[in-house]
């Protein structure tokens, strides 16, 4: 039997995590991994007597979030106390926003994957501020050892945004996620390393069912937690699947069966129950008595969104006319934040040479930064000090070889450009002296001399890694240069 005509209904919750120094209501340090327990203190651990404090930049990256997003920000927003039990949540209630949330009716169009041309606009019901709960490391291989818990998450600064169900396939899912997460660290909002958690996706999903003309809602399934875009794209695709065969097996609708929570193995591939759904009611919502609600002038509202600047479209095409540099390569840079943004323009501009300020951008910069596990803010090699390498390297006063050399050493050691080249012996070549050493390479290679002579001037390139064997300093464009020469002079 085929299928009946199916409508998959899909709502995302995003949970990202702002970019704050320290934790929504105390002064415990934010930073990803620390040993467990070592960011903690009377406050985000809920014992007696302790009182929280709110994370002023907190609200301005959320409102700054609401804005991209096209949400309204009101005029007063509040606190409220979510309870519920788990071994991560010490106080056993999350401070979080239920009736008026920081943010509310957005929007986010995005290009829609089943045709090129149109786009979707996919509503934004809420987005509100909430801190985050510890978390459980259990034994699930073994099954025998103790279950542990980290607390050094509690009270991390998240934002949940949370979308109408206006999604239609795992693909539209897959772009709004990616358009959301572009904004996100554009905006210097969050870094949206799903890896450490700073953003975690839940899925809600069911299918309109058209049975002879009668529309069957199956019931709601919420999929929590997904912690990569690749997993939310498979379990959205393997939940489709399987709620139509329940459906065709069990007749289940959502008028006969509430909502469940389930969870996402990624080594098998499957969705699998956890647990009934809670509603709102269950929660038990009230005011935080601990917290006044928050006042925010629409003047400051305004002040926040004049300091937005450009979208993601608009740097990617400004990047591309400005510099000449390729879509892709403009995607990429603009992908990784505003910091690395300005940072590829301050190189960019200072040296003229954005094509290869790009391509060191994305190479040698973001491989360092990967490596050493910082963000451009902090590298060790100041946006002016590349701009003037790279300068170097259009002069001919250093080789790319050699500039990486440099490179390497100022992102590990510090200090300036003309230090790096002392310290690494780096000297320039005078033409006589690469005329002796080219004459000494033509005469121990004349397989290259007569290959040239025959028509293939590539052969010379097996005399450039001779030739920095014997002196590093070497410049590969000379050697070849001089090496034309003087076989097309014998």
């Amino acid at each position: 039997m085929s299928q009946l005509p199916t409508t998959t209904i899909i709502g995302l919750e995003v949970h990202v995590q702002l970019k704050t120094a320290t934790k929504l209501f105390c002064g415990c340090s934010t930073k990803f991994g620390s040993p467990p327990n070592t960011q903690v203190c009377p406050v985000c651990l809920g014992l007696p007597g302790a009182l929280p404090v709110i994370n002023e930049h907190a609200i301005e990256l959320a409102i700054r979030a609401g804005l991209a997003i096209n949400c309204d920000i009101p005029p007063l927003t509040k606190w409220d106390r979510k309870q519920y039990f788990y071994p991560d949540l010490p106080k056993g209630y999350q401070i979080s926003q239920f009736d008026l949330p920081i943010c509310a009716d957005g929007c986010l169009e995005i290009a829609d994957p089943a045709d090129d041309d149109a786009t979707r606009k996919i509503g934004i019901t809420r987005a509100h501020l909430e801190e985050d709960a510890g978390k459980s490391m259990h034994d699930e291989a073994a099954g025998r050892a103790d279950s542990r818990i980290d607390l050094n998450r509690c009270g991390t600064p998240l934002l949940e945004i949370v979308s109408e169900p206006d999604l239609r396939t795992a693909e539209e899912a897959l772009a709004y996620l990616t358009k959301l997460k572009e904004i996100m660290t554009h905006l210097g909002v969050s870094d949206c390393e799903m890896q450490e958690g700073s953003l975690r996706v839940d899925a809600n999903v069911n299918l309109h069912i058209d049975k002879h003309g009668e529309r069957i809602a199956t019931p709601i399934v919420e999929v929590k937690n997904m912690n990569s875009f690749r997993n939310v794209v498979a379990a959205l695709h393997f939940e489709v699947d399987r709620q139509y065969a329940e459906w065709e097996e069990t007749g289940n609708t959502i008028q006969t069966h509430g909502k469940r929570t389930f969870g996402w193995d990624d080594v098998k591939g499957v969705t699998y129950p956890q647990r009934e759904k809670e509603e709102s009611a269950d929660y038990r919502y009230f005011p935080c008595p601990d917290l006044l609600p928050v006042r925010i002038p629409s003047e400051r509202v305004e002040e926040i969104r004049a300091s937005l600047g450009e979208t993601p479209e608009e740097t990617r095409e400004r990047l591309q006319s400005q510099y000449g540099i390729k879509a892709y390569d403009a995607d990429v840079i603009v992908s990784q934040g505003r910091g690395m943004v300005e940072y590829f323009d301050t190189v960019a501009m200072a040296s003229g040479e954005g094509k290869r300020a790009s391509s060191w951008i994305q190479q040698d910069v973001m491989r360092t930064l990967k490596e050493q596990g910082g963000d451009i803010e902090s590298f060790g090699v100041a946006a002016e000090q590349l701009a003037q390498l790279l300068s170097k390297v259009s002069s001919g006063e250093l080789t790319n070889d050699r500039a990486r050399d440099v490179f390497k050493h100022l992102s590990e050691n510090g200090g300036g450009i003309d230090e790096a080249i002392k310290a690494l012996g780096i000297e320039a070549v005078d033409d006589s002296e690469m005329e002796t050493l080219v004459k000494e390479l033509l005469a121990a290679n004349p397989k290259v001399v007569d290959d040239v002579k025959n028509g293939n001037q590539k052969a010379v390139g097996s005399l450039i890694g001779q030739a920095r064997g014997k002196n590093p300093n070497a410049n590969p464009q000379k050697v070849r240069e001089i090496a034309l020469r003087l076989i097309d002079q014998a």
